[in-house]
C-alpha cells in the first residue's frame, strides 16, 4: 500500500517544504546502469549530474529500491518524506519536488486549485485494506444503519469515496449520516474511546482496530479500481535530463515491486520496523494484497482516465468539489513507451 500514518516533526535542510515530515535524504550514484529508455551514452552522461527530488511515504519507494538492490542511481536523488499525496501535489505545485505517488484524487482537486502537474502512469494495486469498521458492541448490519450515525472518515482520500458510494448503494448520502472528517490518527483514537459509531478507513489501522473487537461493515474492495497515479511536474518533464531519469525510476519501481512481491517475508520484517507496526500485521496484509493481484507499473490509457473521471463525477455529484472537472487535462503519455520497454 502507498499510505502510512505516522506523524513526526522534523527541521527540513535547504530546499525542502515544511509539509514533509522527515529531513531529506540524497542518494548519489554514477554507476553505469542502463537506462529504461535506452539513451545514448552522452544522454547518460548528462543524467549522471541530474538531481531527481522524489516525494515518498515512511518506509516506501527508497526502501523497496534498497532492499532489491536498485538504489545505485546513475543520477543525484533526494527523497523527501510526506504523509499524504495531498500534500506531495502541493509540493510538486510549489516546484519543491519532481516525482511523487498517490490515489486517484489527490490530482482532482488540483483542478479545481489550478495546481500545476501532471499524470504519468498508474500503479495498479490491491484495495483490500479499505473498509468501514464499526465496535465490537455495535448492532449495526449493513450501511443502512448508519443512518444517522456518527461515522469517521478521512476527507478527500479513497476512504472519503468509498463511503459515498456505499451510502448511495443503499439510497443514502453524506448528509444522512453525522460525517466527521479526521485524521486516521485522530480517527482510530476517536474509534478506540467509542467516539465513532463506524470509521472508514484504510491501511494498517484495520488490523489494528480488528484486534481490539472491531468488526468490518463493509469493505471497498470492489468499489475501488486500485489505480494509484504517479504524478510528476511539467516542468521535470519538460528538462530532457530529469525525462530520462524519470524513465529510469519508474522501470526501477516496478522491478522492485517485483522482488517485494517475491520476498514478502524479508520486506515485512524491515518495513514493520520502519514504521513501528507488528511484523504479523504487515505480513497478512501483504499476503492478502498479493492475493487480491500483484501490483503493476501500466502506462497512461483511456481507461485508468475514465476511471479517475467517474471519482471525479461522484465527489462533483456529492457536492465535494463545486464544479464538474475534465480529468483528461491531468494525463500525460510522455512515458508510455519507455514503460513499454522497462523488463
Amino acid at each position: 500500500m502507498f499510505t502510512n500514518w505516522l506523524r513526526q516533526n522534523f527541521i527540513l535542510p535547504p530546499g525542502c517544504l515544511l509539509v514533509a515530515t522527515t529531513a531529506c535524504s540524497e542518494v548519489k550514484s554514477t554507476s553505469p546502469t542502463t537506462i529504461a529508455a535506452n539513451p545514448s551514452p552522452a544522454e547518460v552522461a548528462a543524467a549522471n549530474t541530474t538531481q531527481l527530488r522524489v516525494a515518498k511515504y515512511k518506509g516506501g519507494w527508497d526502501l523497496n529500491l534498497k532492499l532489491a538492490g536498485l538504489d545505485d542511481f546513475p543520477y543525484q536523488t533526494q527523497f523527501t518524506e510526506f504523509t499524504g499525496g495531498n500534500l506531495m501535489v502541493q509540493a510538486i505545485n510549489a516546484g519543491a519536488i519532481d516525482l511523487a505517488s498517490a490515489s486517484e484524487i489527490p490530482p482532482i482537486f488540483a483542478i479545481e486549485s489550478k495546481a500545476s502537474v501532471k499524470i504519468i502512469a498508474t500503479l495498479k494495486g490491491p484495495t483490500v485494506g479499505q473498509v468501514v469498521l464499526i465496535p465490537k458492541n455495535s448492532t449495526a448490519k449493513t450501511i443502512t444503519d448508519l443512518k444517522g450515525k456518527k461515522v469517521g472518515y478521512v476527507k478527500a482520500t479513497t476512504a472519503h469515496y468509498f463511503l459515498i458510494k456505499m451510502l448511495e448503494k443503499v439510497g443514502l448520502t453524506m448528509k444522512d449520516i453525522n460525517a466527521i472528517p479526521l485524521s486516521i490518527p485522530d480517527g482510530l483514537s476517536a474509534f478506540r474511546k467509542g467516539e465513532l459509531d463506524a470509521w472508514a478507513t484504510y491501511g494498517y489501522s484495520i488490523p489494528q482496530a480488528e484486534k481490539e473487537g472491531a468488526r468490518v461493515l463493509e469493505s471497498a474492495k470492489d468499489i475501488l479500481s486500485g489505480n494509484f497515479v504517479i504524478i510528476a511536474s511539467p516542468n521535470a518533464i519538460a528538462d530532457s535530463q530529469k525525462k530520462v531519469a524519470i524513465a529510469d525510476f519508474l522501470c526501477r519501481l516496478q522491478k522492485s515491486q517485483n522482488w517485494r512481491e517475491s520476498n514478502l517475508k524479508q520486506w515485512s520484517k524491515t518495513y514493520a520496523t520502519t514504521i513501528n507496526v507488528d511484523e504479523g500485521i504487515v505480513y497478512q496484509d501483504a499476503q492478502q494484497g498479493l492475493k487480491q493481484r500483484r501490483q503493476e507499473l501500466l502506462p497512461v490509457s483511456d481507461a485508468a482516465i475514465a476511471s479517475q473521471q467517474k471519482v471525479a463525477d461522484t465527489f462533483f455529484q456529492a457536492g465535494v468539489i463545486p464544479a464538474k472537472v475534465d480529468v483528461k487535462q491531468l494525463w500525460d503519455s510522455s512515458f508510455n513507451e519507455d514503460i513499454a520497454k522497462c523488463q
